[in-house]
């Protein structure tokens, strides 16, 4: 087996070779890992963050339901970005024609593409600029539509490719626009 490089030690850098192999041996874990290979240990949610995590990929669910334009993914999905990144967010979307383009193999594995939409949702374990951080990746890699909800700060940051963050103040009502035709979520 190789060694993981631990520099400092607060940091581990991995290869996808054992990325690959610590998500195989550590199903239960919540693994992520950068562009750099910098490995990302999750910790479980606490109960309010879980509950309204399940809740958020409830309304996506249901409203994908409706005429099926995509799938819905919980926070357990990994994606493969084409910077080499694997992140999960906690809820993503990716329309049908972009999902049934993949192969059976690629379905089954940590999803080779950047979804179309992601919802990260802060919580009280989170750095708010690694999440921003995380935002613009996935706008770099082709996201089109991203929700950043910190509901400690008590807003939600709207991400879009080529424009700046917007800001909205919590409570409010988001659209899904041109990404999520139909898609309102009161939060």
């Amino acid at each position: 087996m190789q060694t993981i490089d631990s520099t400092p030690a607060t940091q581990l850098y991995v290869t996808p070779e054992i990325f690959d192999e610590l998500c195989k041996i550590n199903p239960d874990l919540r693994l992520e890992c950068t562009a750099q290979g910098e490995l990302i240990v999750n910790p479980p949610t606490g109960g309010d963050t879980g509950a309204s995590n399940a809740g958020l990929t409830a309304k996506f669910w249901n409203w994908n339901e409706k005429n099926r334009p995509g799938k819905i993914f919980d926070s357990s999905t990994g994606f493969k970005l084409p910077n080499g990144a694997t992140r999960s967010p906690d809820v993503s979307w990716v329309r049908l024609d972009r999902w049934n383009a993949l192969t059976p193999e690629q379905r089954r594995g940590f999803i080779p593409l950047a979804p179309d939409f992601v919802l990260e949702l802060m919580s009280p374990s989170d750095n708010l600029s690694n999440l921003q951080e995380k935002m613009q990746e996935y706008l770099e890699n082709g996201v089109l539509l991203g929700w950043l909800v910190n509901p400690d700060g008590k807003t939600v940051e709207i991400y879009r490719p080529g424009q700046a963050v917007q800001v909205v103040p919590l409570p409010c009502k988001l659209r899904g626009e041109a990404v999520l035709p139909g898609f309102e979520l009161e939060i």
